[in-house]
Formats: C-alpha cells, sequence, structure tokens
C-alpha cells in the first residue's frame, strides 16, 4: 500500500463541506454530517454516528479506523480550533462521504490555522501530540483545505475495498 500523502489544496466554495478537495465527490453515492458538541459526549456521539452511518453504507470493516480518526481530528479541532473561534462561530462538523472506491471524512473547523504533524520520533511516551501521526499511519491520504473567510476542513481518504 503506497503511503499517505498530506497536501493542501485550493479553497473550495463554501457549500462545499464534505470532501472539499474531492472533484468527483459530486459523485458520491451517499454522504452525511453531524455537527460535534465538543466534549466526551459529542466524540462519543460522533463517533456512533460514523460506525451506524458506515453499517449503513456497508462498509463496516473500516469503521474501527474511521472512528479513530473522526476522535482525532475532532480532539484536534476542539483544543487548537475552537477556544480561538470568534464567539458564535465555534461549530465544528463531521462530514461522511462514500462512493465504490473510497470512504472520505472530513471535519470542519472555524480556525484557519494549519494542522501540525509533528515527527513520532521522541513522541512515543506523550499523552498528547500524535493524533495526525495516527491518521497518517491509517489514512490512504489525508489533507486539509481552507474555508474562507475563516476555517478549515481536514479531510481523509480511506479505501473502502473489504479486507483480504
Amino acid at each position: 500500500m503506497p503511503s499517505p500523502v498530506s497536501r493542501e489544496l485550493e479553497a473550495p466554495s463554501a457549500a462545499a463541506v464534505i470532501a472539499p478537495w474531492a472533484e468527483g465527490t459530486h459523485g458520491a453515492l451517499a454522504a452525511a454530517a453531524l455537527r460535534i458538541d465538543c466534549g466526551r459526549e459529542g466524540f462519543a456521539r460522533a463517533r456512533a454516528f460514523t460506525r451506524e452511518t458506515l453499517g449503513r453504507w456497508s462498509v463496516d470493516h473500516r469503521a474501527d479506523d474511521a472512528a479513530v480518526i473522526v476522535t482525532e481530528l475532532a480532539a484536534n479541532a476542539a483544543t487548537h480550533a475552537v477556544p480561538y473561534a470568534p464567539p458564535g462561530d465555534q461549530a465544528v462538523w463531521l462530514g461522511l462521504a462514500v462512493d465504490a472506491a473510497q470512504l472520505i471524512i472530513t471535519v470542519s473547523d472555524p480556525c484557519a490555522g494549519r494542522p501540525i504533524r509533528r515527527s513520532p520520533a521522541g513522541f512515543s511516551l506523550l499523552e498528547h501530540g500524535r493524533g495526525l501521526c495516527i491518521v497518517d499511519a491509517l489514512a490512504e491520504e489525508w489533507g486539509w483545505t481552507p474555508r474562507p473567510p475563516a476555517g478549515k476542513s481536514v479531510w481523509v481518504k480511506l479505501s473502502t475495498r473489504p479486507p483480504r
């Protein structure tokens, strides 16, 4: 399997919350979105929503990886974006989209700052700071897209192929 790739792309239209980087997203077989409340209950709801949605789409074999990715991205948004967002603009959104070949996960937040992936060297015992390393290990590809006037969407691609 090729190593995961992260990239930054041009800003999408305001309506492109789900998989804003993907040119072919408009042909998605299915898409779903959920506003995430930043906290334990909100993260648990996001994981349950992800698992239930992937089950309905018959890609539940990707549910464990997707739930971990959703948790890491939502926690990053809650920690690094929401506290610095203007009052009234603190929403974090989860987007899921699937087509025949891939599952796309997006987490959109109100901060335009670039996600920072720290080098895994020397971080193995730290409690925090490894989230994007985990995402990188699970994803086929990931990156982020600015959402003007403020905010970004971090996206992840997972194959829908069943395990061998």
